[in-house]
């Protein structure tokens, strides 16, 4: 269901039913209504059911609505009923309609009992959380429901609540061993000494197992680390864990004869985790035992994290400046699952829903235990780990399908959990069957940080752990967990410099998916407080790269792109990698895109620039897209929009459904249009710049001075009306000039600067110290187009500017410009083609002559056309000049826009897209596909 299927949706559903007021007839299909037109979900009678009894004190009640499937006990009252009012019943009671609807729950079975209850009376919904009764209810008004909506998910999803609820704890999880982890290191001797860090490091993952071991009764029903811990002092703490670890870390027919009875009584566990006996552990003192023993500990329950999302909150206790600079970002929940989904998870689930709907019981058992031995043997590789977020949830998608399929393997008789018996795909393990065939051991990693490895690991088995108490729920079996499985399918490698196949054999790998460092290519390597292991990305890309054209304008992350393309040659491994969004924009796709073409590499599904944002407190606001690509032409390949699924022939790198094409920087228009190009460069050090300030100064001093300056727009200028000026020199006389003291000192200034260069360049500039050091100064009036436009605004806002203004380098100016050339760039067909081909600084619009400006296909105009053209410029100028207080910025922003300006760029809007041929229906997308297939056309001819 799109967003816009939704508002529609929403909009019907509010109409329908906001004047309703009778209960019986309506209750349920007010229910059936909202899951159909708010969710989507065609089958909502089905959903729902047929009415539910119950008996309450001998007599049967009829329950208005029960959605078995997600437990949700619904009481429908008409709408002249106060929800919080009491209301007597049958049995002469007063109650309201939530001590009604609970006491019809209380009456349920174990198995039935709701995990939610919903009172309703058509205008305003209650909803009680039965998990979480310590919680205040929701309130949903019905007018609200647009906004509101999606506090209903857990009427078809009920992961969505969870996933929402673990979030909430994970965070709180990360931020109590942040806290932990900073107590700890101001005990280190040195805190900045690398053994300490890595002492510190490996504690605190350490701390975090038994932490969850002990909520999760991996140690046992009976004993704690809480209860051992608090048996010692502060000053023995230390002593107490190291002893601990290394019991922990011993085999039971292995341990020393007279260990005391409380430490000898914890289970084997190692698996790898508690292998390190080199660490060194800090003197505790009374303010870490407490936040250790009564916050961590019993203040707290590890059972409910959410291993994905505590991973990435666990990690945030590293060093902010590191994790910034080495381009980690958090990935929450869903963003992950918009890679994972449509990687293999998508199909993974259609294929287990046709097995389900079989009939003929032998076919039945017999697709399931394939399918079962199927996603048991797919692998995955995350080549940029990080804390496992990838993994992990991949991992937990993939034991929640393993766990759907067992309960299909029961119900049609694959297994059975009798004494005795043993069935066909399982393992043996004591006395029971094991039916889980998923492993950790089917996920690998490469990650540079060896405690974001070891982050990833511990996350796994708690991720492993989590999901077998799940299954042994199904099964009605508890299943052993300790001690771990040995797993060292994460490695700490630089990816890049790294050979994949000695991790696995790519013969032997289904997936390769993860979120790669976001390092533009203007970023890499200026940050020298990084580890030294992490710092040399440019010798990385170079590397990976080799003397590739254009290699200095590739952001970070397309180094894995050709890394993945040279790994899955010659195979059917499908990858998918979120990146920035700057991968597929500007002049990135015409040097990345086209070498991966050559290689083979096809983009089968894309999700456009979004937002990005992160589980961890520090957040990443960057905007992405994801990329999924291998060497296999998928007949169908998905594009995802933000409110849009679109099943396309083909995507090319800049995500648009329309043929390859491979924009490069050239110096001319490919239509002939006017000659555009920067503004001029003084290379000055500030001398040449003057502000207002300085020029009312100079205006006292030495008025004579003022003959010599100009004004200087840039960017900042030309959009919010700003004044400053500059010292231009050029075709002046040195004896004009020569006796203004201000001017000359200014020129002595620069030509000091300039010599003290180490360039060649600019040494050779100081020769000519007067001149700006690149003058492209029209000698006519000119368009003026900032480098960097907000994205916010619907048009990129351009002017008129006269040849005395000078120009700066933060403006492009178009010499000998026409109304109509000014009416075509002021247009939103030139809007769409900017933002599907312009690079980003941020999210704003970084206009560009060589790549926006020169491949642009202008249309072929007419005199009447150009006629046309010409009369909505002015339009446009008019508009603009009834409001002269207002700068640029003003006008174009889009909630001030003035009426008569916004009138006339439709106008204008209208003309343009007329004259290229295109409806009023045709939505951005079609609009820039045409525009590429056009380019395609004047190329080509």
């Amino acid at each position: 269901m799109t967003e816009a299927d939704r508002r529609s949706g929403i909009k019907k559903f509010i109409e329908k039913w906001s004047g309703y007021q009778k209960e019986i007839q309506g209750d349920q299909s007010y229910w059936s209504d909202m899951l159909q037109y708010v969710f989507g979900r065609m089958d909502s009678t089905d959903i729902i059911g047929p009415q539910k009894d119950v008996v309450v004190d001998g007599s049967v009640k009829h329950i208005d609505v029960y959605i078995p499937d997600t437990r949700v006990l619904i009481e429908q009252k008409s709408s002249d009923k106060d929800l919080d009012a009491k209301y007597r019943q049958s049995s002469g009671e007063l109650l309201t309609p939530y001590e009604q609807a609970k006491r019809y729950a209380d009456n349920l079975p174990t198995k039935e009992y709701p995990n939610w209850i919903i009172t309703c009376n058509f205008r305003q919904i209650h909803i009680y959380d039965m998990n979480r009764r310590d919680q205040p209810r929701t309130e949903i008004l019905l007018e609200n429901l647009a906004k509101d909506y999606y506090l209903l998910d857990f009427l078809i999803d009920p992961n969505k609540v969870d996933i929402k609820r673990e979030t909430e704890i994970s965070i709180k999880a990360g931020d109590l061993v942040g806290e932990l982890y900073e107590k700890l290191l101001a005990q280190y001797e040195d805190p900045s000494d690398p053994h300490t860090l890595h002492s510190l490091n490996v504690l605190c993952v350490r701390i975090v197992f038994c932490l969850y071991a002990e909520d999760a009764e991996l140690f046992g029903k009976h004993l704690a680390f809480n209860d051992y811990l608090s048996r010692y002092s502060p000053d023995d703490i230390g002593y107490a864990l190291s002893n601990l670890f290394e019991v922990l870390n011993t085999p039971l027919n292995e341990r020393k004869k007279n260990l005391p009875p409380h430490l000898a009584a914890f289970p084997y566990v190692n698996g790898g985790l508690f292998e390190d006996d080199e660490i060194e552990i800090p003197l505790f003192t009374e303010e870490i035992k407490k936040l250790l023993i009564e916050e961590a500990s019993s203040g707290f329950d590890w059972n409910e994290i959410s291993p994905t999302i505590f991973g990435a909150s666990f990690e945030s206790t590293l060093n902010a400046e590191t994790r910034r600079s080495g381009g980690m970002h958090y990935t929450p929940v869903e963003n992950i699952h918009k890679v994972i989904d449509p990687l293999f998870m998508d199909e993974l689930k259609d294929e287990y829903r046709r097995i389900s709907l079989y009939k003929d019981l032998p076919t039945k058992k017999k697709r399931l235990i394939e399918f079962h031995d199927k996603i048991a043997s797919l692998t995955f590789l995350d080549p940029a780990a990080g804390s496992g977020n990838f993994l992990t949830e991949s991992y937990l998608s993939l034991r929640r399908l393993e766990n759907e399929i067992i309960k299909g393997e029961i119900e049609s008789g694959v297994f059975s959990f009798g004494q005795g018996q043993q069935l066909a795909g399982t393992q043996l393990i004591g006395a029971a069957i094991n039916p889980i065939k998923v492993s950790i051991n089917q996920f690998y990693g490469i990650e540079i940080n060896d405690f974001a490895v070891s982050v990833a690991m511990t996350a796994l088995w708690i991720a492993e752990s989590q999901m077998q108490k799940l299954t042994e729920d199904i099964i009605k079996m508890q299943l052993e967990f300790l001690p771990l499985k040995a797993y060292k399918n994460i490695v700490c490698e630089n990816a890049l410099r790294y050979d994949w196949s000695k991790l696995v054999s790519p013969d032997k790998l289904t997936y390769i998916m993860g979120n790669p460092p976001f390092v533009g290519a203007r970023q890499m390597d200026k940050d020298k407080t990084i580890p030294e292991n992490m710092r040399h990305q440019k010798d990385d890309m170079a590397l990976v790269f080799g003397k590739l054209k254009g290699l200095g304008n590739l952001d970070y992350v397309s180094a894995w792109y050709k890394k993945t393309a040279d790994y899955i040659d010659n195979t059917n491994i499908l990858c998918a990698f979120v990146s920035t969004n700057s991968i597929t924009q500007g002049e990135q796709p015409g040097i990345l895109w086209k070498l991966l073409s050559s290689k083979g590499i096809i983009i089968n599904f894309a999700y456009r620039t979004f937002q990005w944002d992160s589980e961890a407190r520090l957040k990443a606001h960057v905007h992405c897209v994801i990329i999924g690509f291998s060497k296999i032409n998928n007949t169908t390949k998905k594009l995802y929009d933000t409110e849009t699924v679109l099943v396309v022939d083909n995507i090319n790198p800049y995500l648009l459904d329309a043929p390859d094409i491979y924009l490069e920087n050239i110096e001319s228009s490919i239509c002939g249009a006017p000659q555009i190009k920067y503004g001029s460069f003084a290379l000055d050090d500030g001398n040449y710049t003057i502000s207002e300030e300085e020029y009312d100064q100079i205006s006292k001093n030495d008025p004579s001075a003022l003959a010599f300056l100009k004004p200087f727009i840039g960017a900042v200028e030309l959009l919010h009306g700003k004044s400053r000026y500059c010292v231009w020199l050029k075709d002046v006389s040195p004896s004009a000039y020569s006796k203004c003291k201000t001017i000359i000192e200014k020129v002595k200034k620069v030509q000091e600067w300039r010599s003290k260069s180490e360039r060649k360049n600019t040494l050779e500039l100081a020769k000519t110290p007067a001149l700006f050091a690149e003058i492209r100064q029209p000698s006519s009036d000119y368009l003026a187009i900032p480098t960097v436009s907000s994205e916010r605004r619907d048009y990129i806002p351009i002017q008129y500017l006269t040849s005395d203004t000078i120009a700066s380098n933060q403006l492009y100016v178009v010499t000998n410009a026409t109304l109509s050339d000014f009416a075509i760039l002021m247009s939103s067909v030139h809007m769409i083609w900017v933002k599907a081909i312009a690079g980003r600084l941020k999210s704003d619009f970084r206009y560009s002559s060589t790549i926006v400006y020169n491949n642009f296909p202008w249309p072929d105009l007419s005199s009447e056309q150009r006629e046309s053209l010409e009369q909505s410029a002015i339009k446009i100028m008019n508009a603009r000049a009834l409001y002269p207080d207002c700068d640029l910025a003003t006008l174009y922003d889009p909630i001030t826009m003035p009426i008569e300006l916004r009138k006339a760029h439709d106008e204008n809007d209208k003309a343009v897209m007329k004259i290229y041929g295109y409806s009023s229906k045709m939505n951005n997308t079609a609009i820039a596909s045409d525009l590429m297939n056009r380019y395609l056309v004047i190329v080509s001819s």
